[in-house]
């Protein structure tokens, strides 16, 4: 009677076994990806590359004064004859039609630049207005197209370096090389990005910057108000992505 009963129960004990291994195997995986993601993303988002000589150096909008400072070093080091500052639209130009003088950011690094050595003969401002990092890649590719040269030093945070990378690599390394290179001191915390609020907001910000390039840039920045076209040939830009 007994092992009547064990035979009936047991293809119900199976199931339940297995069903416990799944929730087992399924939180584990869980608990490991979300380890390796917390303890790894900081560093999996810094991708500097071993500096040559190039045509120019490249100070990405953002973290005025300490990119445009970095620039000076690699300048004073000999890497690049020019420092090249990119413009970035909206308010500024906005209050310029009003008649209104405020500082841009170009405006702002110039003077950086100055203070620190940097002769004004080598330092070259684009004037297209940009509005995020993909504008800012395009003008960059477009200008080293157009003068003939054959590669450029981006200088940029260290979070920011893997997603300059992709986006160079996925639209623009038809018009050239880019060297990305990260300000050394930097505060960045890549080990413990998770204690300090501004690296929290870094990783975030990059990780999902890096998601939208994967999938083909289908988050857009609203494009800025009579902003030039640079891309080859084209009336209208390939794509406008969020920053």
């Amino acid at each position: 009677m007994g092992s009547k009963i064990d035979t009936q129960e047991r293809p119900g004990m199976s199931r339940l076994r297995v069903l416990l291994w799944t929730v087992i195997v399924t939180v584990l995986l869980g608990t490991s990806t979300a380890t390796i993601f917390l303890f790894g993303v900081g560093h999996w988002l810094i991708q500097e590359d071993r500096l040559a000589p190039a045509t120019a150096i490249v100070v990405l909008s953002g973290y005025t004064p300490d990119r445009a400072l970095e620039a000076a070093q690699l300048y004073d080091d000999g890497y690049a004859p020019e420092i090249w500052l990119t413009h970035p639209g909206g308010r500024v130009d906005a209050l310029a039609d009003l008649g209104i003088r405020y500082p841009s950011e170009d405006d702002v690094n110039t003077r950086v630049l100055r203070r620190v050595g940097v002769p004004a003969k080598a330092i070259h401002v684009l004037e297209t207005p940009i509005a995020n990092t993909d504008d800012e890649l395009n003008v960059i590719s477009s200008n080293l197209q157009a003068r003939g040269g054959h590669c450029v030093i981006i200088v940029t945070s260290k979070s920011h370096t893997r997603r300059v990378h992709l986006l160079w690599d996925k639209y623009y390394s038809a018009r050239g090389q880019a060297m990305i290179h990260a300000v050394s001191a930097d505060s960045f915390q890549a080990s413990r990005w998770w204690m300090y609020s501004g690296s929290i907001n870094q990783v975030v910000h990059e990780v999902m910057g890096i998601a939208n390039a994967w999938a083909g840039m289908p988050v857009q920045a609203i494009p800025l108000p009579n902003s030039a076209v640079v891309a080859e040939g084209k009336s209208s830009p390939e794509h406008i992505a969020a920053d």
